[in-house]
């Protein structure tokens, strides 16, 4: 069993989220997605964060905080900003990108560790076209 964050280590993370997704849209900007991936991925030793939190916790951090903003909260944009909160805990991810053309096209995109995913990955619904 998880333990339970203190407020003040909930308002801390959702923070650190809010920072990362300023971040992550400074580098979508400045930098093809590609290129983007690789400084979202970059840390120093001073961005190390503890370890304490753990992945399924990121992810759902990610997920209510920038629901709640008046932001770009899209599957893309989730599985970015999560890969820069584990990148800085020094914990590898992939970012996966799949698409369907059943009825219409699209595209989804989520985040794995270990080929777990830990945004929804809507099984079957989409097909892998890449991995980042």
């Amino acid at each position: 069993m998880m333990d339970r964050l203190s407020p003040a280590g909930k308002v801390a993370l959702a923070a650190e989220v809010v920072v990362a997704y300023a971040r992550v849209r400074l580098f979508l900007r400045r930098h093809d997605l590609l290129r983007a991936l690789e400084l979202i991925r970059e840390t120093g030793s001073r961005e190390r964060r503890a370890a304490a939190a753990t992945d399924e916790r990121l992810a759902r951090a990610v997920r209510r905080t920038l629901r709640r903003l008046p932001a770009d909260s899209r599957c893309l944009m989730q599985s970015l900003v999560l890969t820069r909160l584990l990148a800085r805990r020094g914990r590898g991810s992939r970012l996966v990108i799949g698409v369907t053309a059943k009825d219409r096209f699209g595209a989804h995109a989520w985040v794995e560790r270990d080929g777990v995913p830990l945004l929804p990955a809507h099984e079957g619904a989409f097909q892998r076209l890449t991995e980042l």
